[in-house]
């Protein structure tokens, strides 16, 4: 006899996916921070028991939902430019404002994560990190400075931290609004000033 389907199973989805579906679920809309075995096997349909036949504790389930919430997020946020094509101001605008729509998904989330650095570690051991957007930003700006579209002595490492920091600055600043000291610049004020820099111009 085959085992009982769980009552939210879809068909040909397998118990894994059904649990880590389910823990996204609950992690998207109500956060990380004490998030249970119950509640996750309650939203599944699942006796609590069945999680532990599919990973070995909660940690691994939850860094599992984290990771799908993050590819989640990244599909929901569309395509980022190419090198070479569109303007870099464009490209630039782009990239910020996917970075600050990936931040607004995942800092949430993972700063309800600050007491339980066990779930940190298991999502970086499976080989995703939500950082992964700067590793493309860098990848873009090193191609655009090969291209010659950016200058050959611009450090573009120190680009892509200052866009990176921008984006958290605005997001953690509406997380923890007692923390932020300053209202952050619009993106195209912050895209203007990493193009032109703010030394003064010679005659």
């Amino acid at each position: 006899m085959s085992p009982r389907r769980a009552a939210a199973q879809k068909d040909g989805q397998s118990l894994y996916d059904l649990l880590v579906e389910a823990a996204e679920k609950l992690i998207a809309t109500r956060g990380t921070a004490d998030l249970t075995v119950r509640e996750i096997a309650r939203t599944a349909g699942v006796a609590d028991g069945v999680l532990y036949n599919h990973f070995s504790d909660k940690e691994e389930l939850v860094a599992r939902a984290l990771n799908r919430h993050v590819r989640t997020a990244e599909t929901l946020l569309g395509e980022l430019p190419v090198a070479g094509e569109g303007t870099l101001a464009d490209n630039l605008h782009r990239h910020l404002e996917y970075g600050l729509g990936l931040h607004r998904m995942i800092v949430p989330v993972f700063s309800g994560l600050h007491g339980n650095p066990q779930i940190l570690q298991r999502f970086t051991d499976i080989g995703e990190r939500p950082g992964y957007w700067r590793d493309r930003l860098l990848a873009y700006l090193r191609e655009e400075q090969a291209l010659g579209r950016i200058h050959p002595e611009s450090d573009v490492d120190a680009t892509a931290v200052l866009l990176v920091g921008y984006c958290h600055e605005t997001v953690l600043g509406t997380i923890f609004p007692h923390a932020s000291r300053t209202n952050p610049p619009e993106p195209a004020a912050v895209i203007r000033t990493v193009l032109n820099g703010i030394a003064p111009s010679h005659p």
